[in-house]
């Protein structure tokens, strides 16, 4: 039985950084991505006999298993590498991580047990059926690991790795056609760990040419390594300074290139040490000598073919910062070579909190561009940790409209170079200037504190709503005066007012019929799922359907409909998906015990309980939760367990009662507390007590009373305890008489189905909770009028007088 993706991710992590002692993740991730390359390339030979990487007996991860628990464990694991590394060129690639550095990795037994650890993590590993499409076991662990050594390696030694979310969207928005060549190339002279490059590469389904340039040793090893791992064997990333010491020349000139992109480190002062050669990069303006920003975007655009294409992650102040940055971005703007620019949200990337943009350049005609497509995406994203992240709906809807160039309010529009030039401009592109991304001031009515009435222009403010339901308006308010409405309804029954509309009752009917319609139409495809299904492509297509019904219908944000299933997938449908490629349906299905694992620190909490104390046996259910089951076939049975354990909660309700009333001081049963407590023995031993010292008939009888509580609670919570017991029996046998047809109605209608419907209906109820709110803000706002006020003031100060003067106090 597979363990899901996700928890054998985090097993993965939890494991690794338990591992990882006093050393900085910085450091730390060498020997852990070493590991897991020597781990991938030797399950691709197994695979796959005319793999173009060659692994000798003696360089295998085999050979790494074999010296588990070896003394020499170190020195043993750098001659393995060191193999690997002869065999495929790969010497000062592979081999830069020091597996027998006492210093990092301890001295004798405790270098001995964590690296015999740590290669045991790996081996659950399997990698032989890895496709390398971003998808995979591969790609997906790789992507999970590189987020968590960014993370904690703080700002300063962060910037090896572009977050995946941006990388997608720089790729996306280059607007590479699926069926191009692998002969087109692309090019990041900043490359990292090159993770940005493959996800652009990625973007043709025959991959493209990939070039790139690191300055730094280590992260160019990685990056060199990341290739490999994700199938880009003939890439070619070279090592040093880019624009000190470019490496793809022609002669005197840059090699030119189809594509580019790059994350270069913000704001470089140093970027000119040492600069000999300028190749013609400058010829639109030298930047300032302590800031090297458009030193990259300038070389980028010298690398870039006639009808190139480029997007560069900058901070913000290149758009509006003066002097000779002011001249270089007035020229580039008149030559037309800035296609667009995305204003990013603050603190995503691991190298710097500042916010930064993407500024895509297009030399495909550039002279007949007329204006610039911005983008204002700063309020698209959500916390996690310490940094902010794109939402999966956050990098659709920038692509989406970044490709389609459509305006939305408040968030995109086409700005005309006039308009940048203008004088008042004077090409400064600072977003805010073009784009007001805030939200409408709430302005208050005087007229309506003094009279009241709702103004209608708040109304008129909704009018989203009432083209959605014509009549609602009209339902819920009527005119007083001139330019002002009241409520017709009470203002605390606004609510049941919308949700007992016959217009939202058809909406919210409609929207769950239209998800219906959509899975419907996929249902057979998620059926179909098995070893060969690749599930990027199969949640694309998916997706892409759901938020293409939902964009005409009113009211609903299409893009938080496509959230909802985008968060549903990376939380629980991927894990399926991975579940049932790799077992197939039947055995995906069956309950599993569950992982108590101290070494890899795995302690699974259980679905299901047989038995009791240690004699006890716990399961897991990864694809059908225990309470499908339940509901599909036991409805009875739980119907009567639902009785039961109300029963048994009455009972504990009625004992509890009894004592409050009885066990307090000079209570009836105050001579049985102890420490403020009766247990069923004391009270049995003080009414054996009470009879045999003639003690009063209330106590005895109150003690009869108390018992009969005990007795009555224990035998509902037995009976509810049975009744669990007998339903958990019932459901694991369940699961072994099931067939497949049944095993796929209760995944796709039952769970996956299902909780679709319920994040759709969550998107509607959001929508009358918005419109519910702002309904009760204005009806509570002016439901008093100053007079009214001045009113109940005048009258509450002469209650005040009153009972002054009554008790002789006189103003």
């Amino acid at each position: 039985m597979a363990l899901k993706k996700s928890d054998l991710y985090s097993s993965l992590w939890r494991s690794c950084d338990e591992l990882r002692g006093g050393m900085d993740a910085s450091q730390y991730k060498d020997y852990i991505l070493t590991l897991l390359f020597v781990k991938y390339v030797s399950d691709k030979a197994k695979a796959d006999p005319d793999s173009l990487i060659d692994v000798p007996k003696d360089g295998s991860f085999d050979a790494m298993l074999a010296a588990k628990g070896d003394k020499e464990i170190g020195e043993r694991f750098n001659t393995i590498i060191g193999a690997l590394a002869d065999a495929n060129g790969l010497r000062n690639v592979i081999d830069l991580a020091d597996f027998d550095d006492e210093e990092k990795l301890g001295k004798g037994k405790e270098m001995q047990d964590r690296l015999s650890k740590l290669v045991a993590i790996f081996n659950d590993l399997d990698f032989r059926g890895s496709r390398a499409e971003g998808d995979d076991l591969l790609g997906d662990a790789y992507e999970y690991l590189m987020r968590h050594f960014a993370t904690d390696s703080g700002k300063s030694k962060g910037q090896f790795y572009t977050p995946a979310e941006v990388s997608r969207v720089v790729a996306k928005i280059l607007q590479i056609p699926r069926n191009t060549p692998h002969a087109r190339t692309v090019y990041d002279p900043t490359c990292g760990s090159g993770s940005l490059l493959i996800k652009v590469a990625d973007e043709s389904k025959y991959g493209l040419s990939i070039y790139g340039q690191e300055k730094d040793n280590a992260t160019w090893a990685l990056a060199k390594m990341n290739m490999i791992l994700h199938g880009y064997e003939d890439h070619e990333i070279a090592k040093g300074d880019t624009i000190t010491s470019p490496y793809f020349t022609i002669g005197s000139q840059l090699q030119n290139f189809d594509y580019a992109v790059a994350n270069p480190p913000f704001s470089v002062k140093s970027w000119s040490n040492g600069l000999e050669n300028e190749y013609g990069r400058f010829e639109y303006g030298r930047p300032p000598i302590k800031n090297g920003d458009y030193a990259f975007l300038l070389h980028i655009l010298k690398s870039l073919k006639s009808n190139g294409k480029a997007a560069v992650i900058l901070p913000h102040g290149v758009l509006f910062r003066g002097n000779a940055e002011a001249t270089i971005r007035q020229r580039l703007l008149r030559q037309g070579f800035i296609k667009g620019i995305i204003g990013l949200p603050a603190n995503l990337f691991y190298g710097t909190g500042i916010p930064a943009c993407i500024i895509v350049l297009d030399k495909e005609n550039a002279v007949g561009r007329t204006g610039v497509f911005m983008i204002d995406a700063s309020k698209g994203f959500v916390k996690e940790g310490p940094k902010n992240r794109l939402r999966s709906q956050d990098i659709h809807k920038i692509v989406d409209v970044f490709t389609r160039q459509a305006e939305i309010k408040r968030y995109s529009r086409m700005v005309p170079l006039s308009e940048i030039a203008d004088p008042k401009n004077d090409y400064n592109l600072n977003i805010p200037r073009y784009i007001d991304s805030s939200e409408p001031e709430d302005i208050q009515d005087l007229a309506a504190h003094l009279y009241g009435g709702i103004p209608d222009r708040d109304l008129d403010a909704l009018g989203r709503y009432w083209e959605a339901f014509p009549q609602l308006r009209s339902q819920l308010f009527k005119p007083s005066r001139p330019g002002y409405s009241d409520l017709t309804v009470d203002v605390n029954e606004v609510q049941q007012a919308i949700l007992d509309s016959p217009e939202f009752q058809k909406f919210a009917v409609e929207a769950r019929d239209l998800t219906a319609e959509w899975f419907n139409t996929h249902r057979a495809a998620l059926a179909s799922v098995d070893a060969n299904t690749q599930p990027s492509d199969l949640i694309a297509t998916i997706s892409d359907d759901l938020l293409a019904r939902f964009k005409p219908v009113p009211l609903i944000d299409e893009y938080d409909v496509y959230e909802h299933l985008m968060t549903y997938w990376h939380g629980v449908m991927h894990d399926d998906v991975f579940l049932i490629m790799n077992e197939d349906w039947g055995d995906a299905s069956k309950p599993r015990k569950t992982i108590n694992d101290k070494d890899r620190n795995l302690s699974e909490t259980p679905d299901l309980v047989v038995g009791s104390g240690r004699s006890s046996t716990k399961y897991k259910m990864d694809l059908i939760p225990p309470a499908l089951i339940v509901a599909r076939y036991f409805s009875e049975e739980q119907a009567k367990l639902d009785e039961l354990t109300a029963a048994a909660e009455k009972a504990s309700g009625a004992l509890e009662e009894y004592l409050e009333e009885h066990a307090v001081e000079d209570g009836l049963l105050s001579e049985v507390m102890d420490d403020g407590k009766i247990t069923k023995i004391l009270a049995a031993a003080r009414l054996k007590e009470a009879r045999h010292d003639g003690a009063a008939p209330e106590e005895i009888e109150a003690l009869r009373q108390l018992i009969k509580l005990y007795n009555d609670e224990a035998n509902a919570k037995r009976a509810a305890k049975e009744a669990q017991v007998e339903l958990n029996l019932l459901t694991l046998r369940k699961y072994g008489d099931l067939t497949v047809p049944e095993i796929k109605r209760l995944v796709l209608d039952d769970k996956w189905h299902a909780t679709v419907v319920n994040h759709v209906a969550g998107v509607v109820n959001s929508l009358t909770l918005a419109l519910v709110g702002r309904m009760q803000q204005l009806g509570e706002r002016y439901a008093e009028t100053v007079r009214q006020l001045n009113a109940s003031l005048a009258e509450i100060e002469a209650k005040v007088e009153g009972h002054l003067a009554s008790i002789g106090v006189h103003q």
